[in-house]
């Protein structure tokens, strides 16, 4: 089996170790550094102590990018909205986080006018076209839309377990196939990014109407029909919402870029020992340490 390229949300992974990991873990100055902790700790499980099920990647792509797009702001302005503030003691470790993947020799890319999830995608795309495999880890749904035979999400279990998800599992969460994620949202909402969709249509039934429908834009003509074949709560729910509909859907729609794919993997782990022990995590340097003389 192709080793597979791993491409990591870095977004995700400070947000979710800043949040579970004690803010007591904090380096000389007391700067807490937990989420660098936790989101180095992330990847190297996946390279170091439990690959994925399909076998440790052949490299690492740690993505960043804008908290979000201006596109999307601006078909939705409320998109992110409801988001607090980044709290100071993670925009701390945030502007940090770059420089201490990269020392790590792994690749850093960023958007400064799109999202994370956009650069993953890009990887992915670019990956798919030479023939190899991509894990996109990550808990961001939007990333379902992604999947397909070459690309799988992968999910971080407990006790460093992971799990990939392909198509199937993708369709046995969401109903619909990864092509459709996108007109799913659009139907249904997502809370996490302040998209509330069609009123009235849920998750069981936005995944019914595009079985039976496709897409999107094939429901919103259907619902144009003069005898649409569509209960008339769902009609209305259309086309009362049918531009703000098309918009959610440009937002969910990943977007490419122009990448550079890296070469095989080539971690750095006594120059990332380095770093990490100039932020005080003097346990993650002696781990990184002594993975450089293994």
């Amino acid at each position: 089996m192709v080793a597979p390229l791993l491409v990591a949300d870095v977004p995700w992974l400070l947000y979710r170790s800043f949040f579970a990991l004690p803010k007591s873990i904090t380096d000389e100055a007391g700067h807490p550094v937990n989420a660098l902790l936790g989101t180095v700790n992330a990847i190297l499980s996946l390279t170091a102590d439990a690959p994925p099920p399909s076998g440790a990647p052949r490299a690492i792509v740690a993505c960043m990018g804008a908290e979000q797009a201006d596109y999307r702001v601006g078909l939705y302005p409320p998109y992110h909205a409801h988001r607090p503030p980044m709290p100071p003691e993670l925009a701390w470790q945030w502007e940090r986080a770059g420089a201490l993947l990269e020392s790590l020799g792994w690749e850093v890319p960023a958007s400064e006018s799109l999202e994370a999830d956009d650069v993953m995608y890009s990887y992915a795309l670019a990956e798919s076209a030479r023939g190899g495999r991509t894990l996109l880890l990550t808990a961001d749904r939007d990333l379902y839309g992604a999947v397909d035979e070459r690309t799988a999400v992968l999910e971080l279990g407990k006790g460093g377990s992971s799990a990939e998800l392909g198509p199937p599992e993708v369709r046995a969460r969401y109903g619909v196939d990864p092509a459709q994620v996108p007109d799913f949202i659009a139907l249904r909402g997502d809370p996490s990014d302040g998209l509330p969709g069609a009123p009235g249509i849920g998750a069981k039934t936005a995944a019914e109407l595009l079985r039976e429908h496709g897409s999107l834009e094939a429901l919103l003509d259907a619902a144009h029909a003069p005898v649409p074949p569509l209960r008339p709560r769902v009609v209305g729910a259309l086309l009362d919402n049918e531009e703000l509909l098309r918009a959610f859907k440009r937002i969910a729609t990943l977007q490419q870029l122009d990448v550079t794919l890296p070469t095989e993997d080539r971690t750095d782990h006594a120059r990332g020992a380095v770093s990490a022990r100039a932020l005080g995590m003097r346990r993650l340097a002696e781990r990184l340490e002594k993975l450089a003389t293994a």
